[in-house]
């Protein structure tokens, strides 16, 4: 090897953005760090091809910072939403990116001419939970990722559990209302279609235009169609009581799940990650109070770890 310090490339495919990192094999640090928008509708080889654009520059950063050679980088672990089939390599059917039989560890390993391997992104993020994050020393855990979609994943005794067709931990599409909104996987009441970041927008709109007073409206300048998780965050931090009250109610969603999730798992812990955990205690005050209401804890809900290093990570690297 050209240096004793080797690297895995980290990639997260995710139905907003695609995001790239480099970490050493015995964990520590993201190094060269970025996200760029996944632009799926530009279809899949586009985004392939970004992909492999970006891993280059963020492999290129590393060795030139840290020194060594093409050889030093061990091999590239990507997360990409599913159900998926890690044997193959293949991602069956995402909803938010719309492939379907994709074989996208191939196309990305043969690229790069790099060893490639591929599971659920939610199983990436929960297990990097429990290795690094808020989940270190759980015998159990289970994730909750909170974004596009919603995902999810299950760690047993140190092991990501799959399943027998690698389809364990799609929580997102647990059914919370029979006869509930449509989901974009065609199923009805699942709960991505309640409290994913583009299910917390489309609430917020339809309450406007049913009437409801906010200044959610101004932040947009009127735009309906620009108002965005991020935008009922922003409200709900100046005091907005409408906004408030969507969150109040994404709360009350994510808090079904998770009960059910305990009820069936009964895990040690269960850690939500994703763009939703912006909120804070906005978000996580309800949230706990509607697990305690259904199932008399909740000390075991807690808040993601890694993505608050990743960030303090990418300020020290300007």
């Amino acid at each position: 090897m050209g240096n004793e310090k080797q690297w895995i490339v980290g990639v997260d495919v995710g139905g907003t953005n695609v995001v790239v990192g480099l970490v050493p094999v015995e964990g520590g640090e993201v190094r060269a760090f970025h996200s760029r928008p996944t632009e799926a509708k530009r279809g899949a080889d586009f985004v392939v091809a970004r992909i492999v654009e970006m891993v280059e520059h963020s492999i290129a950063t590393v060795l030139r910072e840290e020194g060594g050679t093409r050889a030093d980088i061990a091999g590239v672990g990507i997360g990409s939403p599913g159900p998926l089939d890690r044997a193959t390599g293949v991602v069956i059917n995402t909803p938010n990116l719309g492939w379907r039989n994709f074989p996208l560890r191939d196309l990305i390993a043969n690229a790069l001419h790099l060893p490639a391997t591929l599971d659920n992104d939610a199983n990436c993020a929960t297990y990097g939970e429990w290795w690094l994050g808020a989940g270190r020393q759980a015998h159990s855990l289970v994730g909750f990722t909170l974004g596009t979609g919603i995902g999810g994943g299950i760690v047993l005794n140190g092991e990501i559990y799959h399943g027998v067709s690698d389809a364990a931990g799609e929580i997102g599409h647990m059914t919370i209302d029979s006869t509930g909104r449509k989901c974009n996987c065609g199923n009805y009441g699942c709960l991505e279609a309640y409290a994913s970041g583009p299910a917390i927008a489309l609430r917020a709109i339809e309450g406007i235009e049913a009437g409801e007073t906010t200044i959610l409206v101004d932040l947009v300048k009127g735009n309906l169609e620009s108002i965005t998780a991020a935008t009922v965050y922003e409200a709900v931090v100046r005091g907005d009581t409408y906004a408030t009250e969507v969150m109040k109610d994404t709360a009350k969603f994510l808090g079904t799940g998770i009960a059910n999730i305990i009820n069936i798992l009964n895990p040690e812990m269960v850690v939500i990650s994703g763009g939703v955990t912006r909120a804070g205690d906005h978000l996580f005050e309800p949230l706990r109070a509607e697990v305690r209401r259904r199932r008399d804890r909740d000390d075991r809900v807690v808040p993601e770890h890694l993505r608050h290093r990743q960030r303090l990570s990418r300020h020290r690297l300007g």
